[in-house]
């Protein structure tokens, strides 16, 4: 289904990503982790097409991606959405407008430069803004949003393409722990329901393990584990993130218990 082979990326004498090879047969739902300047969101952004490639080959479905451009490029990028750790949002915008913002790569120019947009388009975006919850926002302008309603947004925005493949790139490095947990349960819910490929850029282990289907750790802008969240041993992560025996996944973790634990021990001890 999409095949990643000897993907490479340089910027100068820096190689961001190193010879990346992947094969997902199957729709899943997928986490890439790795410490900041691993290569992950230069991985997403070659798959989308947002960086070209400096070598090798991304195919989906038997089409080389890395060849396309035009019309051909962007319908591309229309099957395979990006979801943005900033939400990428018009602020100024009310939410169901942000949301039809999706359906760009398909429209005129002149209807897209005065905002017309077919009644069922509008009845769509209403629709995917109620299976997220938060229908009762559309009319709202998009900065009056906390972050992960404006994060669900997003999602809808993306979905409102009808992709094949969503791309996350940190998508809850930005929220706090109950926002994160709802966005990613979003997420999940639309690999599963819609049967739509997920691969999200991921910070931490226990989001990587509690969502993910299958887990790619990159270090050095090199693959250096693919396997099931079962496979993702401590031991392992440490070789991901480069840490040593000090390492500790609670220190990571995204879960509020997990966050309770590390700030109780944290905490000075008073008289």
């Amino acid at each position: 289904m999409l095949h990643i082979d000897l993907l490479t990326k340089t910027f100068g004498h820096h190689t961001a990503v190193d010879r990346a090879t992947i094969r997902v047969d199957r729709p899943m739902m997928i986490g890439v982790i790795g410490r900041s300047g691993a290569g992950k969101s230069t991985l997403l952004r070659m798959l989308n097409r947002l960086e070209d490639s400096t070598s090798g080959a991304i195919r989906f479905e038997g089409r080389d991606v890395t060849r396309l451009a035009g019309a051909d490029k962007r319908a591309w990028q229309a099957d395979c959405a990006m979801i943005f750790q900033q939400f990428n949002l018009v602020p100024r915008m009310d939410v169901v407008s942000n949301v039809l913002h999706g359906t760009l790569n398909r429209r005129s120019t002149l209807a897209s430069l005065f905002s017309l947009y077919p009644t069922a388009d509008i009845h769509r975006a209403i629709d995917i803004l109620d299976r997220l919850g938060i229908a009762e926002h559309a009319p709202k302008r998009a900065e009056a949003l906390s972050g992960g309603q404006q994060q669900r947004v997003a999602i809808a925005r993306a979905l409102m393409q009808d992709p094949k493949i969503i791309l996350a790139d940190e998508p809850i490095a930005s929220l706090d722990p109950m926002n994160a947990q709802v966005v990613m349960e979003a997420l999940r819910r639309i690999h599963e329901e819609d049967g739509r490929m997920v691969i999200a850029n991921l910070h931490t282990l226990d989001t990587a393990r509690r969502y993910c289907d299958r887990v790619i750790g990159m270090r050095d802008g090199r693959i250096v584990f693919d396997g099931t969240p079962a496979q993702l041993t401590t031991g392992m992560a440490r070789e991901i993130y480069g840490a040593d025996a000090r390492f500790s996944e609670e220190a990571t973790s995204t879960e509020i218990e997990a966050i309770d634990r590390v700030t109780t021990r944290q905490m000075p001890i008073t008289a």
